[in-house]
């Protein structure tokens, strides 16, 4: 079950690699991943039969989201924005108090984190900002592999780091359109530079980020809440009529909901209606046992 569920949370956060505004990192958060994906990256060698069975799955549902499901995600933020960006936009919201309680449970609450929370948070505002007014298209002829190698490891922050956009990454670097040419022909000598860029440089930042998680704990993870708050301003849909506003809402609600799945899910299987029938399945199995 935890293994098909990890495939489903792969496909998103693989999608939300191609998907201008969605960023992998804050889809990792939201599904509960981030600090163990990390762990389980860097720390492979120390237990590699569990580290392979979390990460299998999930890098599986990434190749899935990447090749498959992108496509559909673009259909549906072209004919459905409205609706499409506002359930992201309450999965977030539904996710931010579990968050905030994660990272007070751990340390006791100081008022000064707010301010990583508030310039986390002013980062992400600008870099939607920058993306909203890029237009960049840049010849493939004009790329070397090891600039595609670079612009693969740059990428990469756009990748671990939650809230900050890999797509506002490659705008800048000029690569975004070739990105996306590369992607939907399946196009080799573009993809393996820039994925050999991007795995090298995601254990750099990734370790980064460890280290910063460990050291400087709640200032890393109030950071982190202040880039996941600004993703929500790049899917806020804009120019919406009364009956678009209130279809964005009863969407937010549904987003937020959605988002307490993984919790009711996890309740459940601490509930005594849950040992109760396990407890039932097993002295069921004993008993077609003995009858055999």
């Amino acid at each position: 079950m935890n293994g098909f569920l990890n495939i489903i949370k792969g496909i998103f956060i693989g999608a939300g690699a191609i998907v201008p505004g969605v960023s992998s990192g804050v889809l990792c958060v939201i599904f509960g991943i981030y600090e163990k994906l990390l762990d389980a990256v860097l720390n492979f060698f120390k237990d590699i039969k569990q580290n392979i069975k979390f990460l299998l799955p999930i890098a599986l549902g990434v190749g899935i989201g990447v090749l498959l499901f992108s496509n559909m995600l673009n259909y549906l933020l072209y004919e459905f924005p409205i609706q499409t960006k506002s359930i992201f936009i309450g999965l977030i919201i539904g996710t931010i108090p579990s968050l905030i309680r994660e990272v007070n449970e751990k340390e006791t609450f100081k008022p000064q984190n707010v301010i990583y929370l508030l310039i986390a948070l002013a980062i992400g505002i600008i870099t939607v900002v920058l993306e909203n007014r890029m237009h960049i298209i840049t010849n493939l002829d004009n790329m070397s592999i090891m600039y595609l190698v670079m612009c693969g490891a740059i990428m990469s922050v756009g990748i671990v780091v939650p809230g900050v956009s890999s797509t506002i990454i490659l705008m800048l670097l000029g690569v975004y359109s070739v990105y996306l040419q590369s992607v939907a022909n399946l196009y080799l000598p573009v993809l393996i530079p820039l994925g050999i860029g991007l795995i090298l440089g995601s254990i750099i930042v990734m370790k980064l980020t460890k280290k910063l998680l460990e050291k400087y704990y709640a200032q890393t993870f109030y950071s982190i809440i202040g880039f996941t708050i600004g993703s929500i301003f790049v899917l806020l849909p804009q120019g919406m009529t009364l009956l678009e506003t209130i279809l964005c809402v009863l969407c937010i609600i549904l987003g937020v909901y959605i988002s307490h799945i993984p919790n009711i899910i996890k309740n459940f299987k601490t509930s005594k209606m849950f040992k109760a029938i396990k407890v039932l399945n097993k002295m069921h199995s004993q008993s077609k046992t003995q009858k055999d």
